[in-house]
Formats: C-alpha cells, sequence, structure tokens
C-alpha cells in the first residue's frame, strides 16, 4: 500500500479534485499489485454506485434543490421570524431556526446556508448586524443539515458500512437538536454587546404567529412526510426521497405557486451537477475501500490502536482528534469513504455501538465543514455574503465551540444518541 498512499499524498499536494484523487491511486495501485485484475475497478466503480439506497443521495439533492426555488424555503424563514422576532438579536435567532427547520428536509448543509444565506443577508445589513458573525453562525446553523435527518452524511456512511439508515435518521436528532439552545446563547449574548441594532425587535404577534405558520404548513409538511414515512414503515429512505421531490414539486408549483415549469430544466441541472459530484466519489471511494480491505489496513490499524490505546474512551478521543485534524484539510464525503469502513469494525472490536460510532463520526464531518482552512460552507456563505472568507473564519469559533462541546457530549453520553433509534426498534 506504499504505492497508494505515496499517490494519494501526491495527488491531492498537487490540487486534483478528491475523486479523480481516488480514482488514480486506485489505478495505479491495481497496475502494481499483479494478483489484481484491472477490471475491478470499473467493476467497484460502478458497483459502488449502482445500489438502490444509494439513489436516495439525488432524490433528496433534488429535493433540497427544489425547496430552495420554489419558495418553500422563504415561507419557513417568516414563519421563524414570527416565533422568534422579538428577542434581542432577533435575526440571528431566526437564522438559527430557519436552517434547524430546513436540515429536517434537505439533508444538505451547503444548500440550507445557501438558502438561509440569501433570504436573511441583505436584511442583516440593512439592520446593520455583524455581516460576519451573523454569515459565521449560519454557517454553522446549516452543518446542522448533516446531522438531523434526511442526512446525506448519514446515507454515505449507513451505506459505506451496512448500518441501518433509519437508525442513524433518529440518531441524529437529539445530537442536532442539542446544539440549537447553544447557538441560541451565543446570538443573544453578541446581540447585548453588539449596540442599539440588536435591540430593534418587533413586539410578539400570535396572529402574525397563527398566519405565518399555516403559510409555512405545507412547506415544514415535507419533514413530517420524510421522518414520518420512515419510521411509520410507509417508504424506506430511498422511496421517501422519491416521494419527497414530488412532494416539494406540488408545494411549490400548486400551492405556493412559486415554482414555474421554465424553471424545471435549471432545477434539474443544478440538481445533476451537485448529484453527480457526489455519485463520482461514492464509485471511486469503493474502489478504493475495495483496495484498502484486500491490502489488510483495517487489521493493521486495528493493530496499532489496540497496541497503544487500551479503553474505548482512549480510542473514542483518539478518533475525534483524527477527525478534527483530517476534516480541516479534506472534503467530507472522501473522509466518510476512506476512514469509516476502517474505523467502525475497529470500534466494534473495542465494544462501541456502531451507530453511536457513526453518529459522533458525521458530527465530526459537520463541524470540518466549518472549521478552515477547508471549511465548504464558509465559503458558500462568504460568497452569499461578499465577505472574505478570513473574515468569517475569524468570527466562527464561539459557534464551533459549542458544536465541539456537544460533540463531546454525544461521544460519552451514549444515550443522547441511541434512545431513539431503541424506541423506534430500529436498532437493539
Amino acid at each position: 500500500m506504499a504505492v497508494a498512499f505515496v499517490s494519494l499524498i501526491g495527488l491531492i499536494a498537487l490540487g486534483l479534485p478528491i475523486a479523480f484523487v481516488l480514482g488514480l491511486t486506485a489505478t495505479a495501485t491495481t497496475l502494481v499489485l499483479k494478483d489484481v485484475p484491472l477490471n475491478v475497478i470499473a467493476h467497484h466503480f460502478f458497483g459502488g454506485m449502482n445500489g438502490f439506497t444509494i439513489m436516495a443521495i439525488p432524490f433528496f439533492v433534488l429535493a433540497g434543490v427544489i425547496m430552495e426555488h420554489g419558495g418553500l424555503s422563504r415561507r419557513i424563514v417568516d414563519f421563524a421570524s414570527a416565533l422568534v422576532g422579538w428577542i434581542t438579536g432577533s435575526l440571528l435567532m431566526v437564522s438559527v431556526s430557519a436552517a434547524t427547520a430546513l436540515a429536517a428536509m434537505s439533508g444538505s448543509g451547503s444548500a440550507d446556508a445557501v438558502a438561509v444565506s440569501s433570504v436573511m443577508t441583505p436584511e442583516l445589513r440593512r439592520r446593520r448586524y455583524d455581516i460576519d458573525f451573523s454569515s459565521a453562525i449560519i454557517a454553522c446553523a446549516g452543518c446542522l443539515a448533516q446531522i438531523i435527518p434526511p442526512s446525506i452524511m448519514m446515507v454515505l456512511i449507513a451505506v459505506a458500512n451496512d448500518l441501518s439508515i433509519g437508525a442513524l435518521f433518529l440518531a441524529g436528532i437529539i445530537p442536532g437538536l442539542l446544539v440549537v439552545p447553544g447557538f441560541f446563547a451565543i446570538c443573544y449574548l453578541h446581540a447585548r454587546r453588539g449596540g442599539p441594532q440588536y435591540r430593534e425587535v418587533q413586539p410578539f404577534s400570535l396572529r402574525r404567529l397563527g398566519e405565518t405558520f399555516l403559510v409555512a404548513m405545507p412547506s415544514l409538511g415535507m419533514a413530517v412526510l420524510i421522518t414520518g414515512g420512515i419510521l411509520g414503515g410507509l417508504f424506506t429512505p430511498t422511496e421517501a426521497a422519491c416521494v419527497s421531490v414530488f412532494y416539494g414539486l406540488f408545494v411549490g408549483m400548486v400551492v405556493h405557486r412559486d415554482l414555474k415549469v421554465a424553471d424545471l430544466p435549471k432545477v434539474f441541472l443544478r440538481a445533476t451537477s451537485l448529484s453527480c459530484g457526489i455519485l463520482l466519489l461514492i464509485g471511486t471511494g469503493t474502489v478504493f475501500t475495495y483496495l484498502i480491505a484486500t491490502a489488510d489496513v483495517p487489521a493493521a490499524v486495528e493493530g496499532f490502536f489496540k497496541t497503544f490505546i487500551a479503553s474505548p474512551v482512549a480510542f473514542l478521543l483518539a478518533v475525534n482528534a483524527i477527525l478534527m485534524i483530517a476534516c480541516m484539510f479534506v472534503e467530507t464525503f472522501p473522509i466518510i469513504l476512506i476512514l469509516s469502513p476502517v474505523l467502525v469494525p475497529i470500534a466494534i472490536s473495542y465494544g462501541v455501538d456502531p451507530v453511536h460510532f457513526a453518529t459522533v463520526f458525521v458530527f465530526n464531518c459537520a463541524i470540518g465543514m466549518i472549521t478552515p482552512p477547508i471549511g465548504g460552507v464558509l465559503f458558500v456563505v462568504a460568497a452569499v455574503a461578499g465577505r472574505p472568507i478570513a473574515a468569517i473564519a475569524r468570527k466562527i469559533w464561539s459557534p464551533w465551540a459549542v458544536m465541539t462541546a456537544v460533540l463531546l457530549l454525544i461521544t460519552f453520553v451514549p444515550d443522547l444518541v441511541l434512545t431513539l433509534p431503541r424506541a423506534a426498534g430500529l436498532h437493539r
């Protein structure tokens, strides 16, 4: 595997897209290993993408794009504004609330961040809020889409490690919601210190809350449809993703009438572009994972851990540290495809529940999406806000600390992760 390691590091250093890095590394390694036929690459590349469960990913991506173009996101923001718009620092609270609601529908942190930032940034700027801090909090709240179902990362790690998608979806609910009060607290403290513009609040109106809730009900119904359908046994996760697309089209075109027939080619093209990037990663990542297993790398890594780390607690701390560092420099999808098939069996050997470990793994990846220097979601919100990435990165550390505190909490209190899957009968 020396060839694989050298190729991997060298190609990453050259700045190649990670999907091509994995594919070229797998090809080079196969050419060196004479006992592995070259057609293995094509077989596992296609096999990695040719699964019923994998189909959930492009459909959830499409549902998220439809929400953005069909007016569903904007109505959820209006409802969040009526709900918390009377609190000091109201626009920050609205951003967090809207991102949390959207997380239960889109499955994509970037899509969430774009939707909330696009709607909120003009008003944040008009009210003279600190736009860098506001963008940072929107980026962090957007990452909740990777933890709260339907998370694309949860689907990916479930497929890569043969785990229950339904159990992982439920496992992410409590950890995701635990972050929200912490975000509210730092938003409130920031607003208290920020000046009079943060105290320009609208009075609470029960009538406005009711009106915006009624208007937002069709949009909020998507979260109920997805989660309720899976838990009720009506849909598999893939079927739920398909149903969410048709539901989003119905709400956007018939109920809200913001989505026109002429918009559909643009919507489908955008969703196809995003999905192809993810599927290409899955295909090349599957080949790379096969070669890792063939070279017995998991056994070697397990031997290393067993030699130097005796307890499950120390193992979990070490994995959190490794993932924190890795996610700073590598995109999260490749991290899941490369490291999770190696680490999940080792976690099981330490007596760590695989659903618990996978949730901790994904939570680390969600934090990585807002951690410089990569921090993909930071680049998204910086582009929408028209601000330098470095300016937003300087304000990221307080919400980052909240997410890290919750990560440590769920790492050492597994019941916070496993209670809902067990209650639903999806996990022992």
